[in-house]
């Protein structure tokens, strides 16, 4: 059975936090990271690696591990796709947008379906189909976004509320 570890990647830019950034390829800010963050990290050992493509991940496993270390990206890994009127903004500017309507905040439906140009379903089995190409008896880090891990763990059937930059969680492939 697969024991996968799901990593966050690092902060972004103040600038950039608490944003819509989706599938916007930002880069992470490494003043924003501690040795302290990364060295329980850094004391594990996988078998295999996989990144989400976007640069906040890719950059993170490199702060962590080193710019030498082989690891397989993949766009399954990305975040939910906002559309390109949602992207890169910030739920107070979202509020002000003319289609907001506060009814959409009344289910997670609803809001995923006003945010999202990628619809719940095909998110999910995005996802889906990933996990479902990972077996055999191997530890196995993913560095992906907040959105996408959380997704993970409900497929998965452990739920999460939330998940903090370099925060990760092991969880094992039923």
């Amino acid at each position: 059975m697969a024991k996968l570890t799901l990593l966050r990647h690092a902060p972004l830019p103040c600038k950039y936090q608490g944003c819509y950034n989706g599938w916007s390829d930002i880069p992470i800010d490494p003043s924003l990271v501690s040795s302290a963050q990364m060295d329980p990290l850094r004391q594990l050992h996988f078998d295999r690696i996989y990144s989400s493509d976007l640069q906040r991940c890719t950059e993170t496993l490199k702060l962590i591990f080193g710019k030498d270390l082989s690891f397989e990206t993949t766009p399954a890994l990305r975040e939910v796709r906002f559309r390109n009127e949602i992207e890169g903004l910030s739920f107070a500017q979202v509020e002000q947008l003319k289609s907001f309507d506060a009814r959409y905040l009344e289910s997670e439906a609803r809001w995923h379906a006003y945010l999202c140009a990628e619809t719940q379903e095909a998110f999910t089995q995005r996802l889906r189909n990933f996990l479902e190409h990972l077996r055999g008896d191997e530890e196995i880090l993913i560095c992906s976004h907040a959105g996408a891990i959380r997704e993970m763990m409900r497929i998965l059937g452990k739920p999460i509320d939330s998940i903090d930059y370099l925060a990760y969680v092991h969880v094992s492939l039923p």
